[in-house]
Order: C-alpha cells, then sequence, then structure tokens
C-alpha cells in the first residue's frame, strides 16, 4: 500500500469513528496504519537529518 493510500484510509476510518463508529477489527486497522505512517515519516525524516551537511566558515579545531 503506497503512503498515499495508507493516508487515505486513516483518514476514512477516522470520519467513519467520528459519525458511526469503528468495529474491533477497523480499530485495528487503524492503529496499524497510524503506526506504519508514523515509521515511514521518522524514517523519512531521519534520512533527510543524516543527508545534511554542516558548513562553517571557520571550522573550529
Amino acid at each position: 500500500m503506497s503512503m498515499e493510500e495508507t493516508v487515505r484510509r486513516i483518514n476514512e476510518l477516522s470520519r467513519k469513528a467520528k459519525s458511526v463508529g469503528l468495529t474491533e477489527s477497523e480499530t485495528e486497522e487503524r492503529t496499524v496504519l497510524r503506526q506504519t505512517y508514523i515509521e515511514a515519516m521518522r524514517a523519512s525524516l531521519r534520512s533527510q537529518l543524516d543527508s545534511i551537511e554542516f558548513v562553517d566558515e571557520n571550522p573550529q579545531q
């Protein structure tokens, strides 16, 4: 499942939870999808942070 599909499904489940409620299996699915999304965002952020190079005109020795 792509990240776009994951977000779409999370949003669907959130709307349903507010309107009519979720079944136990839907609640579990929402939890798993949210965790998957969070892990992907953390990995993306970590990758971006790891690729940052600090440049200093006067390097400290």
